[in-house]
């Protein structure tokens, strides 16, 4: 599952693809039949990646990756707007390790929220770059050194300077001179 690039915006619902960086910050699309775009400002708006997002667990915490991954092996997903207790028992297969004091309803809604959002996009069922691939193509001879695959950032790229956005220097003015 590819979620890089792929965002959690405090205040906005929904998830959001990151596009570019400007200065300031990000700029993404939804990913609902909409395509809303929004400017998110770093200093203001909080963004979570989801491949880094994880769920407290009794030992260890749980990755959302994971999670999602039992959850697209379970039978039936409960609605987000089922009730608390419906919850709670779909996540004990789908996060058997999570701490039920510190995993609020809240959590699981957002959680299943996402997954339906995500389900039936390419994205989600295709590997994640830099993960292992089963390969089918014959082997390849033992003296032939490979290097490893190195991991591909996140699909944002920095916005370059132009003229038009560079800031303009101020040329301050000589004192006249006294006759």
């Amino acid at each position: 599952m590819n979620l890089l690039g792929i965002v959690a915006v405090s205040g906005k619902p929904g998830l959001w693809k990151a596009l570019a960086q400007n200065k300031t910050g990000y700029i993404l699309e939804s990913l609902d039949e909409q395509k809303t775009k929004l400017v998110a400002n770093l200093s203001t708006a909080k963004i979570a990646a989801l491949h880094e997002i994880t769920l407290f667990g009794l030992e260890d915490d749980i990755k959302l990756i994971d999670v999602f991954e039992r959850m697209k092996s379970a039978e039936n997903v409960p609605d987000a707007k089922a009730d608390g207790k419906k919850l709670r028992e779909f996540f004990r297969e789908a996060a058997p390790d999570h701490d039920e004091e510190k995993v609020y309803a809240s959590d699981m809604k957002k959680v299943i929220n996402w997954y339906q959002l995500l389900k039936d996009l390419p994205l989600f069922s295709e590997n994640e770059p830099g993960a292992p691939v089963a390969e089918e193509a014959p082997a390849v001879e033992a003296s032939v050194a490979e290097e490893p695959a190195k991991p591909v950032e996140a699909p944002v790229a920095l916005a370059e300077e132009t003229p038009a956005t560079k800031p303009k220097a101020k040329a301050k003015k000589a004192p006249a001179k006294k006759a």
